[in-house]
């Protein structure tokens, strides 16, 4: 059997958040029919950093612009493509963002669902447990900095 081909691919995305009440929410978007909540991401583009990227496919995929406030980590793991013998690592920078403005029901249609969860509330819905750990590690950041000097 011929070994599968694989393709390095680096995609940018992260954890938007406000503020609500004194409480820290982030929004999280549902894919693959309503039955995965995960963090906005994707791919990012030929001349494209990685922060461009990470504002423009949170910006697609949730309908809500930020700026970038910190970076809060990588993750990379395996996957194969659908009906191809490619395997493919995917390596992802994850970016913590004040949200701006916007509006989530003008997620891409990619998307199933964006909504707003408070903090503890996505770290425990969120499907993946790499989002988790990110989700977690913006949650530390946010709580040990002055939300009004972001």
């Amino acid at each position: 059997m011929k070994p599968a081909n694989i393709q390095y691919l680096k995609s940018a995305g992260g954890v938007i958040f406000k503020q609500k009440n004194n409480e820290i929410e982030v929004a999280l978007i549902a894919i693959k029919n309503g039955k995965i909540w995960t963090l906005p991401k994707g791919l990012i583009d030929k001349g494209e950093n990685a922060e461009e990227a990470a504002i423009r496919e949170i910006a697609e995929e949730t309908g809500l612009y930020g700026k970038i406030v910190n970076f809060i980590g990588e993750k990379s793991y395996w996957f194969y493509m659908k009906d191809t013998n490619v395997k493919c690592k995917k390596t992802v920078l994850y970016y913590l963002l004040k949200c701006l403005n916007g509006e989530l029901k003008k997620h891409s249609w990619e998307v199933d669902e964006a909504k707003w969860f408070y903090i503890d509330e996505a770290i425990l819905i969120a499907s993946y447990r790499s989002d988790k750990d990110i989700i977690k590690k913006a949650k530390d950041y946010l709580l040990n900095t002055k939300l009004e000097n972001i």
